[in-house]
């Protein structure tokens, strides 16, 4: 349990580092679950009578942390795969104005508002198109990119609570011309700009799996374990660059 508490704190601690640098830091199936909880790191256990009970990180009054998650895109039907082409990430598959929304509290990372994608010369910085990213309390990086619009209020440094409106699923970037989805992508903070690492780096499709379900399931371990094998918070990049 300390070693996975020392992990949550080491995300943290690099998320806090990379705001104060950057600015303040599948089968179709009807709306998931609203918000699930589990605390930062720890497991989850079962009540004899079924509820989900978290574990607990301390704090420094001693109490119990928990974070909440909820699924990202909010009042729709979904569909998504457990494959992504190149890179780690989940196209999560949902009719055009959906909302995204962010998956657990924390702080907007990097807002992108206009699409500056053309195929002629496909950078790898523009494919996402319109985008969000939000650095939550769990330390781990959300990102979310082909949408139609950003929401109003939605910038670097804001802060932002699990299911708060951040876009509008759409088609933007490299997604152009094919049907509409959230690109979703888990990582580690980094400075701004290292779209790269942004846009994924753990496979998002368990944790989806489990929220939309209920379950209570924190992608921070994966994160600290990617980061761990990446030996570096900015290593280069090795496709679509």
């Amino acid at each position: 349990m300390l070693r996975r508490l020392a992990g949550v704190a080491a995300l943290a601690v690099l998320a806090a580092a990379c705001t104060s640098a950057g600015g303040p830091a599948a089968a179709p199936a009807t709306t998931p679950p609203a918000t699930t909880r589990v605390a930062a790191g720890a497991a989850t256990a079962r009540s004899p009578a079924g509820s989900t009970r978290s574990g607990a990180t301390s704090t420094s009054q001693g109490q119990a942390a928990a974070v909440r998650y909820v699924f990202p895109v909010a009042g729709c039907r979904v569909s998504y795969g457990h494959v992504h082409h190149d890179y780690p990430a989940t196209d999560v598959f949902a009719a055009r104005g959906c909302r995204f929304v962010a998956p657990t509290d924390g702080v907007v990372d990097e807002v992108m508002r206009v699409d500056r994608w053309s195929p002629g010369t496909d950078r790898g910085a523009d494919r996402g198109g319109l985008a969000v990213s939000v650095v939550g309390v769990d330390g781990v990086r959300y990102y979310g990119s082909h949408l139609g619009s950003v929401a109003p209020g939605v910038a670097p440094g804001v802060r932002v609570r699990a299911g708060t409106l951040l876009g509008r699923v759409s088609n933007t970037g490299s997604a152009r011309g094919i049907a509409t989805h959230l690109h979703f992508g888990l990582s580690w903070p980094t400075r701004h700009g290292v779209w790269w690492v942004r846009r994924g780096m753990v496979y998002p499709w368990p944790f989806l799996d489990a929220w939309r379900r209920g379950g209570a399931r924190s992608p921070a371990p994966a994160v600290r374990a990617a980061l761990a094998e990446a030996g570096t918070p900015v290593p280069p990049c090795r496709s679509e660059c």
